[in-house]
């Protein structure tokens, strides 16, 4: 699947540390791999959006929107019943920018960095106000919108800063981890999650090659073993504790089948689904 590049992909007229774009679209997309060059506000207006990034998982409906922090992520877009598009206003801020904002501000950026890069805030009336504006200042020319993008960047944060707490700023200053650390938390994070070695490796910001070579070389294992040895035993969790039907969890657990589900179970544990739950 080809990698979205955004905001350079997009038919902006100016490229700049603030941009702003309407986006519609009537084709939904599945765990399409975007590369983020900047920090992105995506307005809902039509539609459901699900987001994977290196950390964070976040699904919103049209009540809510999310702050992206920059770097890779995977998309998933789709329509709903009473929308024959998917729509979403993109406000796209540099990192430059946003530490103009902590400074003018006074914020403190000393503090540790939370580890998180996607936040979820619902619609208020105001919020909702801020939106229809911004779509406004998109369809004016490339001059006026980029001096009037600084009083809605500023606007925005303000708001968001006293409505919310300053947790969100400190999500988006970027950090030291080393890439090590922030491979590992990937897969950590990822482990129950049905993502393939593609889309782990791209979400890690390393080639498909490097990322088996890492994984082998720290879990003593390949990704696909590995990742079934933790879905299993989370099967395993979900039977003796949570009274779950085989029939109910192959899926969730990652098998197309109940009787693949079975047949693997049996293999790691010596034991049906079944009688482990009886054991």
């Amino acid at each position: 699947m080809e990698v979205i590049n955004l905001p350079n992909d997009l038919d902006l007229e100016t490229s700049s540390s603030l941009n702003v774009f309407d986006y519609k679209t009537s084709k939904e997309c599945v765990k399409q791999m975007v590369s983020l060059q900047q920090n992105t506000f995506s307005f809902l207006i039509e539609g459901t959006k699900d987001v994977y990034s290196d950390k964070t998982y976040v699904s919103i409906e049209k009540s809510s929107f999310l702050l992206m922090k920059k770097g890779h992520c995977l998309m998933t877009e789709k329509l709903t019943n009473t929308a024959d598009n998917y729509r979403s206003i993109l406000f796209f801020f540099s990192n430059e920018t946003l530490l103009e904002f902590t400074h003018k501000h006074k914020i403190d950026t000393t503090r540790s960095p939370i580890e998180k890069s996607i936040y979820s805030f619902r619609y208020d009336a105001f919020l909702q106000s801020f939106v229809n504006g911004l779509i406004d200042v998109s369809e004016l020319n490339p001059e006026i919108q980029i001096k009037l993008l600084e009083v809605k960047f500023e606007e925005l944060m303000i708001y968001l800063k006293e409505t919310q707490g300053t947790d969100f700023i400190f999500s988006l200053i970027p950090n030291g981890d080393s890439q090590f650390q922030n491979f590992m938390d990937i897969v950590e994070t990822n482990k129950l999650n049905k993502l393939t070695v593609k889309e782990l490796s791209f979400l890690s910001n390393m080639s498909v090659s490097k990322f088996k070579r890492e994984f082998e070389k720290h879990f003593k294992n390949s990704p696909s073993k590995w990742f079934q040895d933790k879905r299993l035993e989370h099967s395993a969790f979900l039977l003796k504790t949570k009274s779950k039907r085989p029939s109910d969890i192959f899926e969730e657990i990652g098998y197309e089948n109940l009787s693949n589900f079975i047949q693997a179970f049996k293999s790691k544990f010596g034991m049906t689904p079944k009688q482990y739950q009886l054991d």
